[in-house]
């Protein structure tokens, strides 16, 4: 007790030097807060979204093996490798790696009985997608798409009145905006044509034209923009969407379809043996199994680099407040180094000495942990927030960059293609830092290793010597 005691006098009795210690030690724990919450909220935001794009399978072209087979064997020789069918992406469905999965798919259809919202405003080339001046070809103006209804969840999309979803073969949803021009309601029933052109065994250019009857199960209220890209051709107005089942486009509409699968991993790590599987079930070569990691990057990318950085300013800080601490600690003690004779001499024992010196740097840095708890939760967010708006900024850049050098990519699902890899991703712009336990876990302990380390550094120093000889210098 009389050493706490005599310990919380010394501070009293030294207020510049301990006022001067204790602002260090201040600074040190505010920049740790900061620095140990930025870090432990990215960490786990990190962790979140790897496991999601970690997950998330998707199979499409590899292109770079197809530019090499078309290198090698010559564009005249060279054998596209076969589109995959719906029943070998609810075969490879089955896989025991899977939790679970999803399979969507897209026909560009026309119809002679119906009229496509935004058709009469088209201006635009009307043979982009013939591909040819076959007759028998059937100009596309509508979309029919299975399993995409994430914009019924957003709120985008509704269904009106008792109309329902669309869960037999056969049975399609419109726009009420497409329902308003051609005079439908539920019940109805339209027929719709999808055409595709390809060059025979004789190379002579041939068309297949698939035609089926759908009836309507609904009408959807469509909030969503009605163009997403440059081009305002119908087909391409989200007005003309027509929603379907995938046994619906699956049995009428074989060889024209074009599939985006997507499966969802158990676990990250068991990707190569979901590869593997997939190549015992009969995956071509051409095809590559992967996660997206580009697209991780580009939402994660800021964060990491927020995390990085949080990360190397603490260690930094802490080197250099540690190296500070201990020589401003060394000083002290040498300056009471005759303090320390005189307790020597009346018969304190060494480690007691040590005890309230140390005891001395334990209350100093407690009064600082308190002040500093509160303006480092004060100061975190803020921080955050400038350091990631310079990494968003700084992989914006980046990507522009790459855009500029030619570096959009091409992803290829099935026998359908999509520019980009389909839906806009965005970095994260936004981190709500919070302090939790293991933050305050971790600050305690610097906190402790920070004033044991200036403690016992100094005080070994001077322990060394016997009181005598203590006292000798002092005289």
């Amino acid at each position: 007790m009389y050493i706490l005691l005599n310990a919380i006098k010394n501070i009293g009795r030294n207020k510049g030097r301990n006022i001067l210690i204790g602002g260090i030690i201040f600074i040190l724990i505010a920049v740790s807060i900061i620095s140990l919450s930025i870090n432990n909220t990215t960490a786990g935001i990190i962790d979140d979204y790897k496991t999601r794009f970690g997950s998330e399978v998707t199979i499409g072209l590899d292109m770079t093996k197809i530019r090499a087979g078309a290198n090698t064997s010559g564009l005249s020789d060279f054998k596209a490798p076969p589109p995959i069918t719906p029943q070998q992406y609810k075969k490879f469905a089955e896989s025991k790696y899977l939790k679970e999965y999803s399979l969507a798919g897209t026909v560009a259809i026309g119809s002679d009985e119906l009229k496509a919202v935004g058709e009469e405003s088209n201006t635009g080339p009307g043979s982009i997608f013939s591909g040819g001046s076959s007759e028998d070809f059937v100009m596309p103006k509508f979309s029919l798409i299975a399993n995409e209804l994430g914009d019924f969840k957003d709120g985008f999309r509704k269904l009106l009145d008792d109309g329902r979803m669309p869960e037999n073969e056969g049975e399609c949803i419109i726009s009420s905006v497409l329902a308003e021009l051609n005079g439908l309601k539920k019940g109805d029933k339209i027929n719709v044509t999808a055409s595709t052109t390809f060059f025979g065994e004789n190379g002579k250019q041939e068309t297949k034209t698939v035609e089926t009857e759908l009836t309507i199960t609904g009408i959807y209220f469509d909030a969503t923009e009605e163009y997403e890209g440059a081009v305002k051709m119908p087909f391409a107005n989200r007005r003309n969407e027509i929603l379907t089942t995938m046994d619906t486009l699956g049995k009428d509409f074989e060889g024209v379809i074009a599939l985006t699968a997507k499966y969802y991993l158990k676990d990250p790590s068991m990707l190569k043996d979901f590869d593997a599987e997939l190549r015992a079930l009969g995956l071509d070569d051409f095809y590559k199994v992967d996660t997206d990691e580009a697209g991780y990057q580009k939402v994660v990318g800021p964060v990491e680099g927020l995390k990085k950085v949080s990360l190397t300013f603490l260690i930094i800080v802490l080197a250099f407040g540690a190296v500070i601490l201990i020589l401003l600690s060394s000083i002290a003690v040498r300056e009471r180094k005759y303090e320390i004779g005189v307790l020597r001499a009346m018969g304190m024992k060494k480690h007691k000495v040590a005890l309230g010196f140390w005891s001395e740097m334990l209350i100093i840095t407690a009064i600082c942990l308190c002040f500093g708890f509160g303006v480092g939760a004060m100061a975190a967010q803020p921080v955050s927030n400038t350091l990631l708006s310079g990494q968003v900024e700084s992989a914006k850049a980046a990507e522009q960059q790459d855009s500029q050098q030619g570096g959009d990519r091409v992803i290829m699902y099935g026998s359908g293609s999509t520019l980009g890899g389909g839906n806009e991703l965005t970095p994260l712009e936004d981190v709500n830092v919070s302090i939790g336990y293991k933050t305050i876990l971790e600050i305690a302990g610097i906190a402790l290793l920070l004033a044991s380390l200036a403690s016992v550094v100094a005080i070994g120093k001077v322990t060394r010597y016997e009181p005598i000889k203590i006292l000798m210098e002092r005289n």
